[in-house]
């Protein structure tokens, strides 16, 4: 997976909750692509006619609260959305999108003085987040190196597939 992305902000307030990532009434599906057709629509309406794949959405504080619903980040994903920044995430919400394999980063300084419409380029290894529109840098949390790796491979279960690959384990003979 890239640790380097580039994109547009698509910037929110606080406490998007999953409701609105991923309104309850889309659930009836597992296909990822279903789901990002209806990703953020009870709160952007042209949020999916806007976004571009490598994207970033932006927001304030308490991203992803509410119900521990894991087809949020997948939709968020499925979407084309390289990234999520925000000044703080829910607790749930922030694992499920690292199982997935969405990456996510913390930063405050970020969060607040970006505006949707900026280009921004994340650097997942250092945890730089670049206004390049503003020309700012700010740090974010970086990830422990257990993490880049689950987010690197795709996700917790695709990291457990390439550990066992490498271990030459795959099962009983």
């Amino acid at each position: 997976m890239k640790m380097v992305f580039e994109g547009t902000a698509h910037k929110f307030g606080r406490d998007v909750d999953t409701d609105v990532i991923i309104p309850a009434r889309y659930l009836n599906t597992t296909v990822a692509e279903e789901l990002a057709a209806h990703c953020m629509e009870d709160i952007d309406k042209e949020f999916m006619n806007r976004v571009q794949p490598g994207d970033i959405i932006v927001a304030t504080e308490n991203f992803g609260c509410g119900s521990s619903r894991e087809q949020a980040p997948v939709a968020i994903k499925a979407a084309g959305v390289s990234c999520v920044v925000a000044a703080s995430f829910a607790r749930i919400f922030y694992r499920n999108a690292i199982n997935i394999g969405l990456p996510i980063l913390v930063s405050p300084e970020a969060a607040r003085e970006t505006e949707g419409g900026d280009r921004l380029k994340v650097d997942l290894m250092t945890g730089e987040v670049t206004n390049l529109t503003k020309e700012k840098t700010y740090q974010a949390d970086r990830f422990p190196e257990f993490m880049q790796q689950i987010v690197e491979a795709g996700g917790l279960m695709e990291n457990v597939k390439k550990k066992i690959a490498q271990s030459g384990g795959g099962g009983a003979s």
